[in-house]
């Protein structure tokens, strides 16, 4: 029956079929081998789409699809590149700080990819980076940028594993910046290591207009953390919000928006929307399959050398989760591997909110790891250079990235700082 689940499975995915509908025939093929009841598909479609926390999706997506339609990434990467671009290799640095501004309201990595790969991408190209040198600023800051909150992954995370998602939230900001910080310590050793060049210093006018053009998007993330941290909210309160906010933003202070644009994005983030919760409603199916199957105690044994060691599980299970990211995206390897190892993650002591945030870096650098992350190949077409010409360039970047990955394991009080601060972690 494993055998054929998994066989059905990459057949068809190799003939294109879209991962959640390969997932969802695999899966009903498994019930009907192990003579299941077939009821437990539509069950599995209603009981695993049924939770208050999910609605903070299309909230969240509509209100990234709205500021980046409006412009307001635009106003972040201007902030970046006055903050720092007049160092050396500040163009390149801005990439990671444009990105950590950015995740704070888009909610998306794709979203994330298209709009600091479109924006960021010529002008480093133009000022003499390389193709494959810009195509690794962006794939890894953008590998990043999942950690900061509101994410999608997040979410979704928080559903499965049954943990507060306003914890996850705050848990994200300081590992993002923790990795930020070692991509901007790698992109100064590179720069002066390949003399790259540098914005010319902004007066303190072009400073000032840069600042003050970016309040209006930097005020998303404010208003996510003060009201996670002091509790006035939960993440669904917080999804409504956040695009309240937009919709306002867009029609009283950008004015470039109109209606029928509007009704778009509403379009484009249902449709999201329903294939994030079609996939959760697959996985159910196969929770139920490995549960009947005992995979969660087979996996036990095998990782039960490794339970004295709570770091070493952790990183264990991090490569699995890259490996997995890497090739079938973020959300689908979160739904098939994670209720699996979660448990026993619980079981040796480690906190959920921790576990989760390691597994969202890893599930980051698992999208943008080559030769299939399915990021990375979206970044590359913004450089127009194959993988083979990039992996040299980027290699530095992917070390550093698995550094910082080991840090949060190492250390999981850079996850659990501003959850206890608020009272979410004793």
């Amino acid at each position: 029956m494993i055998a054929a689940v998994v066989v059905t499975f990459f057949l068809l995915v190799a003939l294109s079929m879209p991962i959640v509908f390969a997932l969802g025939v695999s899966g009903t093929l498994g019930l009907y081998l192990g003579n299941f009841s077939l009821q437990k598909v539509p069950a599995a479609l209603v009981s695993g789409s049924q939770s208050w926390v999910l609605l903070a999706i299309p909230t969240f997506v509509f209100a990234g699809y709205l500021m980046e339609r409006c412009g307001m990434s635009y106003a972040l990467v201007n902030l970046a590149r006055a903050l720092i671009g007049w160092v050396r290799g500040g163009l390149g640095m801005s990439v990671v700080l444009a990105e950590y501004f950015f995740s704070g309201i888009s909610g998306s990595t794709i979203a994330d990819v298209s709009a600091i790969g479109a924006m960021l991408t010529p002008p480093m190209l133009r000022a003499g980076y390389k193709p494959e040198q810009a195509a690794s600023l962006v794939a890894s800051a953008t590998a990043m940028g999942i950690l900061v909150p509101p994410a999608i992954f997040m979410i979704v995370l928080g559903q499965i594993t049954d943990t507060s998602v306003v914890g996850i939230f705050l848990a994200g900001f300081i590992p993002a910046a923790v990795t930020a910080a070692c991509l901007m310590a790698t992109i100064l050793v590179q720069a002066h290591r390949l003399h790259w060049p540098k914005d010319a210093r902004p007066s303190r006018r072009e400073l000032s207009e840069a600042c003050r053009q970016s309040l209006i998007p930097m005020g998303v993330p404010v208003l996510i953390v003060l009201g996670f941290f002091f509790g006035v909210f939960t993440a669904t309160e917080a999804g409504a919000l956040v695009a309240l906010y937009a919709v306002l933003a867009a029609v009283f202070y950008y004015k470039n928006v109109g209606a029928r644009a509007m009704i778009r994005l509403v379009h484009e983030s249902a449709l999201l929307t329903g294939a994030v919760m079609f996939l959760l409603a697959v996985a159910s199916i196969y929770q139920f399959l490995m549960g009947m199957m005992g995979v969660p105690r087979l996996l036990g044994d095998l990782l039960a050398p490794l339970q004295g060691q709570p770091w070493l599980f952790l990183l264990a299970v991090s490569v699995l989760v890259m490996l997995f990211g890497m090739v079938l995206e973020g959300l689908p390897a979160a739904v098939v591997l994670i209720p699996v190892v979660f448990p026993i993650a619980k079981q040796i002591g480690i906190h959920p909110i921790h576990f989760d945030i390691v597994l969202t870096a890893a599930v980051g650098i698992g999208l943008f790891l080559p030769p299939i992350g399915v990021g990375l190949l979206m970044t590359l077409r913004f450089a127009d250079i194959s993988v083979g010409q990039h992996f040299r360039a980027y290699c530095p970047y992917i070390g550093t990235l698995l550094i910082g990955l080991l840090l949060l394991i190492l250390f999981p009080e850079i996850s659990l700082f501003l959850p206890r601060q608020a009272g979410l972690v004793r």
